[in-house]
């Protein structure tokens, strides 16, 4: 099966490049699912209920998030759904609204099983990663279902030490939150395909999504300023992943970088 993980989406220009393109690429790519991280989906930071269903209508199957996931209030509510396609990192210390593993269906009857973790590395202080991995492999076993991990952290160390953590045990790790594709896609030892950051899906002319002058602005002056999404044509990023689904292990990981006007 070939599963298509996108990376994360940058406010409106980022939800219709990727809802403009997606159908043409379900089809190019015989996807047979579909994942995207949104944690940046409406307004350049934060997810709102809204920008979650334009995405899922579009052919998302599952969403994962990260750090700015508390930013809209109103998306507790709707983390706490039966359906759960919005996912969470699992952990988050202490309890939280939402949940972060998900188990959903495939087009072809296959079950998925989508992990939403976050980093330590640069970011703020939560609860082990690399023990909420193991954890959760040890509750859903290392069978031959496809088991797709969102790693959201600044490290580029600390998503490869938890592709080779995982190698093995999981389908894939995939890395997300820098905005930056990376050029290390593979197939680990074991099995597990990887990837440090999936890309973003957004504005082109920015510095990772946000206007370049208001970057410029932080960086040269130190003080708090407002970002801002830019404009302009989009691109959008991720990567296609073939898994055997008789064993669960990936057999191929291949970049995707697509311009829209």
């Amino acid at each position: 099966m070939n599963v298509l993980f996108f990376g994360d989406v940058v406010g409106k220009i980022g939800r219709r490049a990727l809802s403009s393109i997606l159908p043409q690429l379900i089809e190019r790519e015989r996807a047979d699912f579909v994942i995207a991280n949104c944690e940046n989906v409406s307004g350049g930071a934060g997810v709102d209920a809204k920008s979650c269903d334009e995405l899922l209508a579009a052919g998302v199957d599952a969403l994962t998030s990260g750090n700015h996931i508390w930013r809209k209030r109103e998306i507790e509510i709707y983390l706490d759904k039966e359906d759960g396609k919005l996912l969470r990192p699992d952990n988050f210390p202490g309890p939280a609204p939402g949940r972060g593993v998900g188990v959903f269906t495939s087009n072809t009857g296959c079950e998925v099983v989508v992990v939403n973790l976050i980093g330590r590395v640069f970011m703020a202080s939560v609860d082990c990663p690399f023990r909420a991995a193991e954890q959760i492999v040890e509750e859903i076993g290392t069978g031959h279902r496809p088991v797709v991990v969102d790693m959201h952290c600044d490290a580029t160390s600390e998503k490869g030490a938890m592709g080779w953590f995982l190698d093995g045990k999981v389908s894939a790790v995939v890395g997300s939150h820098t905005h930056v594709q990376t050029a290390d896609d593979r197939v680990l030892p074991q099995g597990t395909g990887f990837i440090s950051d999936a890309g973003m899906c957004g504005p082109v002319d920015s510095v990772i999504g946000v206007k370049p002058e208001l970057a410029i602005e932080r960086f040269v002056t130190q003080r708090p300023t407002r970002f801002e999404t830019a404009s302009g044509r989009a691109v959008v990023q991720g990567v296609t992943i073939s898994i055997d689904e008789q064993t669960g292990r990936s057999t191929s990981v291949t970049r995707i970088q697509e311009y829209v006007e």
